[in-house]
């Protein structure tokens, strides 16, 4: 085998330190990055929250606006010519000062710039991060002062007369209670965890358990503290029935909380009747009467705030006539960094000991910063695009969505699917319909008669529709739906109308069926 040497040309990307980090921050949703900013801003001393006023217009537009109807021709496409296309020129220039780079829209067409005073790259100073004045209050503040369950509890059980022992046995109960308000261990088992190696103190504390529990049982909201749902079905029942005005089912539907939840949960009105021994109407008055009653007495008390939702794009109706929307980014989801300005110019100045590692902690400020701005322009353009896309549905709603794929963006603005598919994962946009994920605006297609295609949105809108209007008394089936979606012009197969009812959290037809 003969040696020898040989020059080749190849291509291949390289994936940076820099890189990574856009990628990675692509991906992160507003509270993932706002743990990452965190975690920054305490590793690395030249970065900092901006406090300051931003002047107005100081660094160009960050929101557009996209005319919704189809019809509108008149006005060319906006061209949108981006800073920087994509994250593969963030490996360039690598001691260079970041500036903030903004993407500028030409053209009076489908996007229209609106100017906004919203910055956050650089090393400019930011606004503020409330939007109105003092007296305004935010829905995480007013979650933070939701009363939970357990201070719920607390504050009437002052209100009884016990000796200390109980007391302590009925907050040590309330302190155990899940968030849906039941009461997962049993008392033995509670018992054993406080006095592992003594079984006398276990007992005493049995007793001590249950007599704190019938006093658990007597607290608002009614049924908390039950250990099962039949429990919890049984206590409210019982209260209910011990009012003057009691409906006269209770004792029925008491009767039938002590057979197999099976049985109800199948709505098996001819077992029931059976095991009850009560009538057919009485059993079905019952069952309706059940139905009513709170399953998850804590329900109400649960800590709201894991539930909101911030958007990270709000999309308004601006102007009159022929409808048009404005789509910018949420400024309360965008951080205000800069580099510490004292910092930068104390390692400009004097270069001696360490000066290699604190010049690269200040690059790193200047990356993450510029990868930052570079995630929110990226948003901003994919929802533009999915604004134009969808313009029907923010004037019509769900029923007019159309089908749309992650490459059609990915196509038009001229990155990956891969991208695209970051960008719409956990990220929210506020309509005047509600607040979407960025991904309910993708749905496949489904043939119609004409040839065309129907988005599974909007099937889904049709089916949740048709089941709103049905008669109670005789619901839909899924053949029926499917039946009905043909005579719309839809090719919907039975099994396609289960798939999506199921992901409409809606019951079969044998359990929708009125009482």
């Amino acid at each position: 085998m003969k040696q020898g040497l040989s020059l080749r040309v190849s291509q291949h990307l390289a994936l940076t330190p820099q890189l990574q980090q856009s990628i990675r921050l692509l991906q992160l949703s507003t509270l993932e990055l706002s743990q990452e900013v965190e975690q920054m801003l305490d590793e690395n001393p030249f970065l900092e929250l901006s406090q300051e006023e931003a002047p107005r217009d100081e660094f160009g537009p960050v929101q557009a606006d996209a005319p919704v109807p189809e019809d509108d021709r008149e006005t060319e496409q906006a061209d949108y010519a981006p800073a920087q296309d994509d994250t593969r020129s963030i490996a360039a220039e690598p001691d260079a000062a970041v500036e903030s780079e903004v993407p500028s829209w030409e053209g009076d067409g489908s996007t229209e710039v609106v100017p906004d005073d919203g910055e956050w790259g650089g090393e400019a100073p930011a606004r503020k991060n409330n939007l109105g004045g003092d007296d305004e209050v935010d829905a995480t503040d007013l979650a933070r002062g939701q009363e939970s369950l357990q201070a719920h509890l607390h504050r009437q059980a002052l209100a009884l007369r016990l000796s200390e022992e109980d007391r302590c046995a009925l907050w040590f109960l309330i302190e155990s209670l899940n968030d849906d308000g039941y009461l997962d261990e049993p008392l033995e088992s509670l018992a054993a965890g406080l006095a592992p190696h003594d079984p006398e103190q276990q007992e005493e504390l049995v007793h001590r358990f249950r007599v704190a529990l019938g006093l658990l049982h007597s607290l608002e909201p009614t049924g908390v503290g039950a250990r099962s749902l039949a429990e919890c079905l049984s206590l409210q029942l019982k209260a209910m029935q011990g009012e003057a005005d009691a409906p006269p089912p209770c004792a029925t539907a008491l009767r039938i909380c002590a057979q197999p939840m099976e049985l109800l949960a199948r709505r098996d009105v001819k077992r029931l009747t059976q095991l009850c021994g009560d009538s057919d109407a009485q059993v079905r008055s019952a069952i309706g009467l059940i139905t009513r009653l709170e399953p998850k007495p804590g329900r109400r008390f649960v800590d709201v705030e894991r539930n909101i939702i911030v958007p990270d794009v709000l999309v308004t109706r601006v102007g009159r006539g022929p409808p048009r929307f404005r789509v910018q980014l949420n400024p309360d989801v965008m951080p205000r960094l800069r580099v510490h300005d004292v910092y930068a110019g104390a390692i400009k100045a004097h270069k001696g000991e360490g000066h290699q590692a604190l010049q690269q902690r200040l690059q790193e400020a200047r990356w993450f910063i510029k990868n930052i701005q570079q995630r929110f322009d990226t948003i901003l353009r994919v929802s533009n695009a999915i604004v134009e896309r969808q313009k029907n549905f923010f004037v019509h709603g769900e029923l007019a969505m159309r089908p749309l794929v992650l490459r059609e963006i990915a196509d038009e603005l001229g990155l990956h699917e891969s991208t695209i598919s970051r960008v719409t994962t956990a990220k929210y946009m506020a309509t005047p319909y509600g607040t979407f994920e960025l991904k309910y605006f993708f749905g496949s297609a489904l043939g119609t008669e004409t040839g065309g295609n129907a988005s599974s949105t909007a099937v889904r809108a049709l089916i949740r529709q048709f089941v709103a209007s049905e008669n109670l008394k005789k619901p839909l089936s899924d053949s029926q739906i499917s039946d009905m979606l043909k005579e719309q012009g839809i090719e919907c197969a039975r099994r396609t109308v289960a798939k999506y009812r199921e992901a409409l959290r809606i019951a079969p037809a044998n359990l929708r069926k009125a009482l």
